[in-house]
């Protein structure tokens, strides 16, 4: 079987595949360092997916995943860390917040120890753990799913699927960060408004600090903005002012593949082979993958 897609769903989706026992490729249209996930700010939580019961559901299965594989950070890149989602409440959200172990409201919103994922790191281990179960990826461009040679095909390519399926239900949305040296800063920050392209966050890796970010919605721009960056700058220093004199080590833009659902669905093609949509995560890839992934393995091979 192959699987179409080396981000952070191909992969996920993979491993669990190659190590139920399937023979499994990836094919990839670039590496995994260069995917959206790769870029990606790393935080465990549902943000910009719907259906939200089904992601709630999806994001909890994967934080029991990212809970066990704390405790090995070095190699899965996967820490627990505190931190404040500003100006969120508990009663904003859908039923699977109360599941999330810890989470509870303060003064400035809420609080909770969640997993954050040095994401370079963590790619890496998911493609040295699928190469363990005899998984392999390759660097492969696919211009039309029905031509990919296998009895099982998943689909996880992300935005691509647009062009690809073709879908044009999935859209761009634009997202920069400015990755710093960490001043000090050792638990994460969230202020997001839902009603604008422009949020707060920092988010602690072991060796900088991002800070975000936007959600510029149909902008396929990969090029960092300096206005943009100077803005997300200002908006951290304004809850830590200390980031205002961290080095900039870099700037990274990624677009986000939103959809107004996620798609996560069995096909059979007119030659009777079987082909499984796993796209659509919007801002949330991270946080449902090993859900979405353990579903898009039981629809690529029901059980009996």
């Amino acid at each position: 079987m192959i699987v179409v897609g080396g981000g952070i769903a191909g992969l996920t989706t993979a491993v669990l595949l190659a190590e139920a026992g399937r023979r499994v490729r990836v094919w990839a249209r670039e590496p995994a360092e260069r995917t959206t996930s790769a870029v990606a700010g790393g935080l465990w939580w549902p943000y910009r997916i719907e259906p939200e019961p089904l992601a709630g559901a999806w994001a909890l299965a994967s934080l029991g995943v990212y809970a066990e594989l704390a405790d090995r950070p070095e190699d899965t890149g996967v820490r627990l860390v505190e931190g404040v989602h500003h100006g969120t409440r508990l009663d904003g959200l859908g039923a699977w917040a109360g599941r999330v172990p810890g989470l509870r409201e303060v003064a400035e919103g809420l609080a909770a120890r969640l997993p954050v994922i040095d994401m370079p790191v963590h790619l890496a281990w998911l493609r040295e753990r699928l190469g363990k179960a005899g998984g392999t990826v390759e660097v492969r461009e696919v211009a039309d799913l029905a031509a990919v040679p296998a009895a099982v095909v998943v689909n996880c390519t992300g935005l691509g699927a647009r062009s690809l399926v073709p879908d044009p239900a999935v859209r761009p949305v634009r997202g920069q960060l400015v990755v710093v040296e960490n001043p000090g800063v050792t638990g994460w920050y969230t202020s997001v408004d839902h009603s604008s392209a422009a949020s707060t966050y920092f988010i602690p890796q072991p060796d900088r600090l991002l800070l975000g970010g936007t959600a510029e919605e149909d902008d396929w721009s990969l090029e960092p903005d300096p206005a943009t960056a100077a803005a997300i700058i200002a908006r951290c220093a304004a809850v830590r002012p200390e980031i205002a004199d961290a080095r900039v080590l870099a700037h990274r833009v990624g677009l986000r593949p939103a959809r107004e659902a996620v798609r996560l669905d069995r096909q059979t093609l007119p030659d009777g082979r079987v082909l499984v949509h796993n796209y659509g995560h919007g801002g949330a890839g991270i946080t449902v993958a090993w859900g979405c992934a353990r579903e898009a393995s039981a629809l690529a091979f029901p059980a009996p």
